[in-house]
């Protein structure tokens, strides 16, 4: 899902960046308020090494496309929305300057996809759902998170006049469709394993 430099003309670019600047501030903001997040800088550097490690790997799929898990969000879950946010723009910069995954001029759009709106949609999605029941929470979350993300970036390059809406549907679609349901399994099995192993990290969630 990473966009290299190069796709996206500079004029859309930058307001890509301006949006994730605005959003970095308010995260900044946040976390200064947070009397936590000192408690939590070991943690959310584990999980942002986890997640450029889990993101970078590519897993041969039936459909012939390399399939690319997020993490972010079962990081969102277990930190919550800005230090999930957080562990994702670091993540992003780590794999555009050491590992050639996206780009500078494109980290913008990249972060709005995979840090803004797929924090979001998790985080909300989650605690709508949590009441109910918290396999659904966690599964429904993950998976419309990875959708919100994929309809983004496919709107994203919609803009830039590079391929159709009818062939980035095609291709994107289905492709993260099953990464969403093979990753909410999957959260479901580690939220669970950590629930009963070390329940008190889930207690880190709280989002002031």
């Amino acid at each position: 899902m990473h966009i290299p430099d190069g796709i996206i003309p500079l004029a859309q670019a930058t307001i890509y960046w301006v949006v994730s600047i605005i959003f970095l501030l308010i995260i900044s903001f946040k976390l200064s308020k947070d009397k936590m997040f000192n408690k939590q800088v070991v943690l959310t550097a584990v999980l942002t090494a986890a997640t450029v490690v889990a993101t970078s790997v590519s897993i041969p799929s039936p459909m012939g496309i390399p399939m690319h898990f997020f993490l972010i969000p079962l990081v969102v879950m277990i930190l919550g929305l800005y230090k999930g946010a957080l562990v994702s723009f670091l993540s992003l910069v780590f794999q555009s300057i050491f590992l050639g995954m996206g780009g500078i001029t494109t980290l913008g759009a990249n972060f709005l996809v995979m840090g803004i709106i797929l924090s979001l949609c998790v985080y909300f999605v989650y605690n709508l759902f949590l009441d109910v029941n918290n396999s659904v929470a966690i599964f429904l979350s993950t998976l419309i998170g990875i959708m919100g993300a994929t309809f983004a970036q496919i709107f994203i390059l919609m803009l830039t006049n590079t391929t159709s809406f009818n062939v980035l549907l095609a291709s994107l679609l289905p492709f993260y469709l099953v990464v969403g349901i093979l990753e909410g399994l999957i959260n479901i099995f580690i939220l669970g394993f950590i629930k009963r192993v070390r329940p008190e990290i889930l207690g880190l969630s709280a989002d002031t």
